[in-house]
């Protein structure tokens, strides 16, 4: 009796919490001043989604070494920023090739020239006149300030004609701010605290490692470090974006709603707990898109409602094992453990050489085909575990409560007889 009390307890329990993160995720709640958003307003949607324009460049020219393309990356990322979009996407595809996504962008020719130019590095003195550029710089590089730890500096290196500009405008600016720009945008302005003449300075300020390395990287590029050319550029609209969204969302409750009524209707009260854990399913999977920064498209949609059919598809291998022990005559609680065990090897044997596909997929693919295989991983790996860890957890709680004593609850698992516990 205190087993059936304590099992009651625990699995309505159970209900609340996965009850209260289904609808936190779906609406959003508030709770003393702390806001849990819904998954619509944090997770980061595609262009697909939302509309805007995506630049696939090529880098021109052969052996192009790693540190370049990083710097060349790097580059086109800050320009990227100033054009004041968020959730922009600034990445390498295949060898030679960099994708950049704008969403609210709609001008793909204002992209393109804004990105793709060749830019100009340049030190400014307080009366405005170019000092030196780019290519008048040897090297730049981060390092930690040696009189404090905490603090971060950026080592410059000029070349023979840089080193004799570089010593003039010190000797005529001590005292004064030589200002470091690249493409308009100012990167730094240190002030000149002395007269350098060897082509070697430091600039320091209250800035991190991290910072100090970002900005060494541009300042040693001076410009794009090589020449990349678009090949290939789509724009998405406003209103096509914004009608794909909804009708994604609602595409995705219907698939998943008449999935939940098939294993209600087919097996009841089982299927009414694998719905409970698909509901629980969909809430992690969501909650893992938003908190590792998956870029929600179309492809990754398609990819996450096949997860859910997956996640499905083990809880049928489960159900039916346990059909077939209930049928040779064990008990109840029995039949779940044996069920759930031998169905083990089967669902790890589909997920795992799905998961391999999908990283297959995620390291030779492009584009949405990415986004596809991201979402078939997580989704792959975390239904193995609401199908194994939730719903077996749920079943043996219904057991104990005594659920499965009346032959209504368990569907098509058999005809049960009452006086010996097991199914005919």
């Amino acid at each position: 009796m205190k087993s059936k009390v304590k099992s009651t307890i625990v699995f309505f329990l159970c209900l609340i919490i996965i009850g209260f993160l289904a609808y936190s995720g779906a609406y959003g709640v508030t709770l003393g001043g702390y806001e849990l958003k819904p998954f619509s307003k944090v997770i980061t949607r595609g262009l697909d989604l939302q509309g805007g324009v995506s630049v696939l460049e090529e880098i021109q020219g052969k052996n192009v070494d790693e540190s370049t393309i990083e710097r060349t990356i790097e580059l086109l990322s800050l320009r990227v920023n100033k054009l004041g979009v968020s959730e922009t996407v600034v990445a390498r595809e295949g060898k030679n090739r960099i994708r950049i996504d704008i969403p609210g962008k709609f001008d793909a020719k204002e992209v393109t020239d804004g990105v793709a130019k060749t830019g100009e590095l340049k030190f400014v003195g307080p009366d405005n006149k170019t000092i030196l550029t780019g290519k008048d710089v040897k090297d730049a590089t981060a390092s930690l300030d040696s009189q404090n730890s905490s603090q971060a500096v950026i080592n410059l290196e000029f070349n023979k004609d840089g080193t004799k500009k570089f010593s003039d405008a010190t000797a005529k600016f001590i005292g004064k701010k030589i200002t470091i720009y690249l493409d308009e945008e100012v990167l730094t302005d240190p002030q000149v605290d002395a007269h350098i003449t060897d082509g070697k300075a430091i600039i320091s300020g209250n800035m991190t490692l991290k910072e100090a390395q970002r900005k060494a990287n541009l300042i040693k590029s001076g410009a794009l470090p090589v020449t990349v050319k678009p090949v290939q550029v789509k724009t998405v609209g406003a209103s096509l974006g914004a009608n794909a969204l909804p009708l994604s969302i609602l595409a995705g409750e219907i698939g998943i709603g008449l999935v939940m009524l098939f294993m209600l209707l087919y097996y009841r009260l089982p299927g009414l707990i694998a719905d409970i854990a698909l509901a629980l399913y969909v809430y992690i999977v969501l909650a893992a898109f938003a908190n590792i920064g998956v870029t929600l498209t179309l492809a990754g949609i398609a990819g996450f409602l096949l997860t859910v059919g997956m996640a499905v598809d083990a809880n049928i291998l489960i159900f039916e094992r346990t059909k077939e022990e209930l049928k040779s005559g064990r008990t109840i609680k029995a039949s779940i453990d044996a069920g759930f065990r031998r169905a083990m090897t089967s669902i790890l044997d589909s997920n795992i050489t799905t998961i391999i596909s999908g990283f297959i997929l995620y390291s030779i693919g492009t584009g949405s085909v990415k986004g596809f295989a991201l979402t078939l991983i997580i989704g792959t790996i975390l239904s193995m575990f609401t199908a194994i860890t939730v719903t077996r957890t749920l079943m043996k709680l219904a057991a104990n409560m005594g659920w499965f004593n009346h032959k209504q609850t368990i569907g098509t698992f058999g005809v049960h007889d009452f006086r010996k516990g097991v199914v005919k």
